[in-house]
């Protein structure tokens, strides 16, 4: 069963702040926090946080890999604002990388990746594909400067093992819910703008509360795509688990105008020895056409 989105009146309710879960217990949840929601860290700040993160009563379990979907491109580039101009209501995502084989010990020098759907459904690089619905031709919005590179980044994390991001929250397209896809790499290096080498210790997806997401979808650029949108019990991939399957913590920025933004958080629990193929439980959500079968050709043209 999926939810029917409407281009309906925001006044109804105000957007709130949503936990996603407890993520841990202890000193942990509050050293993420504020760790989290910090530009910038002293090495005093840094030694802190990973002092109340190796020795709270309990550790974020380790994240379980769900699979990469298939619109990955190799070749994103570091930096910390992706939007490339697209249009949406403002994102700013802050995740801590923690070692939960280690009593939760920040991983300094990790590089997370991030990858998601503009406001209407559609990924740079397969910009053909239909996210089903109705929604305008993403050619009509004309103002992103590269098709192949918006809404994707890396980020090298802090002495918290914090990285942060500055995006738009995702729209949609069926058959899956809202969404980011995330990767944290270890042992590589940024090389020539990007990220080069090492291994991915983790692939999985961020997810959004259904009542923050829907109010969201009824703001333009979102409502302009129209349809079936698919809640989070419904979702093929979402785990159900809370901040451990991915949920956000959300924050609004002004909580009668959520149009202003959201600040979203959440502490991802990793195996440094580990690496993952990118494949995992749940389906990549293929729209219903358009996608393209030649994914090498785009991944070169990314890293370009």
């Amino acid at each position: 069963m999926t939810g029917n989105h409407r281009d309906t009146s925001v006044t109804r309710r105000r957007a709130i702040a949503v936990t996603g879960g407890t993520v841990a217990a202890g000193g942990l949840a509050v050293a993420g926090y504020q760790s989290a929601f910090a530009d910038t860290a002293t090495d005093a700040e840094a030694s802190a946080t990973a002092s109340a993160t190796s020795t709270s009563s309990g550790c974020m379990t380790l994240m379980t890999s769900v699979t990469e979907g298939p619109y990955h491109l190799d070749g994103a580039l570091v930096r910390k604002d992706i939007t490339e101009g697209k249009a949406g209501v403002p994102l700013t995502l802050r995740l801590t990388v923690v070692d939960a084989t280690d009593g939760c010990t920040p991983v300094s020098g990790a590089a997370v990746e991030i990858w998601h759907c503009d406001a209407w459904g559609y990924y740079s690089g397969y910009t053909t594909a239909n996210p089903g619905g109705s929604a305008p031709a993403e050619s009509e919005e004309g103002d992103c400067a590269n098709d192949s590179t918006y809404l994707r980044g890396y980020q090298i994390a802090n002495a918290n093992g914090v990285v942060k991001f500055e995006t738009i929250f995702p729209g949609w397209y069926t058959p899956r819910t809202c969404h980011i896809h995330v990767k944290v790499h270890t042992g590589g290096e940024k090389e020539g703008g990007t990220y080069e080498g090492g291994k991915v210790n983790y692939t999985g997806q961020l997810f959004f509360d259904d009542t923050v997401a829907e109010e969201i979808f009824t703001l333009d650029p979102y409502s302009r795509h129209t349809g079936s949108y698919t809640v989070l019990a419904d979702d093929m991939v979402y785990g159900g688990g809370g901040a451990s399957s991915g949920l956000l913590t959300l924050e609004a920025v002004h909580k009668k105008d959520p149009s202003k933004g959201y600040k979203g958080f959440l502490t991802l629990g990793i195996d440094p020895d580990a690496e993952n193929t990118g494949a995992g439980s749940g389906g990549g959500g293929t729209p219903p056409s358009g996608a393209p079968t030649d994914t090498a050709s785009l991944s070169a043209s990314a890293s370009s």
